[in-house]
């Protein structure tokens, strides 16, 4: 049998397959976000840095003026930064004009409000179609798929049902499937348990865990209830503009 060949001419043995970073999701590196001028200047982000993976469940927490309700702004695309980059999947948003930040905030996120935002004349059903008018999806397409949504929040008995018919437990379930019928990559979370009752606080709460799980969905809450963010798998605190703490919620 023949030697195995050597030299310069010799094939060289398979080197092993190299590995892509993933990026994160989201990423704010160094973000500032400053209102006003000279004395009357404030910097409600000030050099905030923070990142989050696909699948993550973040609460974000701080006292008022800390810069969380305005890092959640930037995050949804509702504000931008004076300063720093905010990253979505590697693409800096900064560089992102009218169209396409529309089209990003249509197309990857989902938006929960304290204060529910439904139509008050308009069924539970019509409300979560929403969404899917603005991406001119067809009425049945429409209605398919609205119903599903009600139904994974456990609404689709209450869907002809108008808010005046609804608990506010029941209306922020609304507003939680309007928020994930056009199944976005991320879900925005300002003070959604903020006008329930306990009882209601648990159960939305336990509903977002679930649709975090199931969907595998990220979730950023904004909440100043330190009970809330225990539901949570990671609590991010900011003060004074930045990021202050963060830590990982044992299960």
């Amino acid at each position: 049998m023949s030697a195995a060949p050597s030299g310069p001419h010799a094939p060289s043995a398979p080197s092993a397959p190299r590995e892509e970073a993933v990026a994160p999701l989201i990423e704010l590196r160094d973000v500032w976000k400053t209102y006003g001028h000279d004395e009357s200047e404030v910097h409600a982000l000030a050099g905030a840095s923070l990142h989050i993976d696909d699948g993550e469940f973040v609460a974000v927490m701080g006292a008022s003026g800390s810069g969380k309700s305005t890092c959640l702004n930037v995050l949804g695309c509702l504000d931008q930064p004076t300063g720093g980059q905010y990253l979505f999947r590697g693409v800096d948003v900064g560089k992102l004009n009218a169209d396409q930040l529309a089209l990003l905030r249509r197309s990857y996120l989902g938006f929960v409000f304290q204060g529910f935002n439904l139509l008050a004349r308009t069924s539970a059903v019509e409300n979560v179609e929403l969404p899917l008018i603005y991406r001119r999806v067809g009425h049945a397409e429409r209605r398919r798929r609205a119903m599903k949504a009600l139904d994974e929040v456990g609404l689709a008995s209450r869907a002809t049902h108008t808010p005046a018919e609804l608990s506010g437990g029941q209306q922020q379930r609304v507003a939680i499937a309007r928020a994930i019928v056009t199944d976005p990559q991320m879900l925005l979370a300002d003070e959604p348990t903020g006008n329930l009752d306990s009882a209601r606080k648990a159960d939305i709460m336990n509903l977002l865990v679930e649709l975090n799980r199931k969907r595998q969905i990220t979730i950023v809450m904004v909440t100043h209830e330190s009970d809330m963010a225990e539901y949570a798998t990671r609590i991010v605190h900011f003060h004074d503009g930045k990021v202050d703490s963060d830590r990982r919620v044992e299960r």
